[in-house]
């Protein structure tokens, strides 16, 4: 199983854009999951975080702006991104914590392979 994330791509200052991430496949369960991004050259940095009974957590730079959601039935997270500005252009990278495939299987931490958002007029 991997994740799968969505929805990025190049934008004008102060549009908005749509995050998703899933698994590619059916799974038993998963805790966390959340959103991290990364530009070259600087530490990967949480964006923001929701547990499985939707507690959400959000990075100072973001909140106002951006709001993560879940859909527990689908195992899918959303980030919705308003006024974006050219400092939130990054790989953002999608976030499982204890994802189990199968009721027998070890939990495991999962990352996607990362969406570029690029802000720019």
């Amino acid at each position: 199983v991997h994740l799968v994330e969505s929805g990025g791509g190049l934008v004008q200052p102060g549009a908005s854009l749509t995050l998703s991430c899933q698994p590619s496949e059916h799974i038993f369960m998963v805790n966390d999951m959340g959103w991290y991004r990364q530009v070259p050259g600087k530490q990967r940095e949480l964006v923001a975080t929701i547990t499985f009974d939707m507690s959400p957590k959000l990075a100072d730079s973001v909140k106002g702006r951006f709001t993560i959601s879940r859909v527990n039935a689908k195992n899918t997270i959303y980030l919705q991104m308003n006024d974006l500005k050219p400092e939130d252009s990054a790989v953002y990278y999608c976030y499982a914590d204890s994802l189990s495939t199968s009721p027998r299987g070890p939990p495991e931490d999962y990352w996607g392979q990362g969406t570029q958002v690029t802000v720019s007029s």
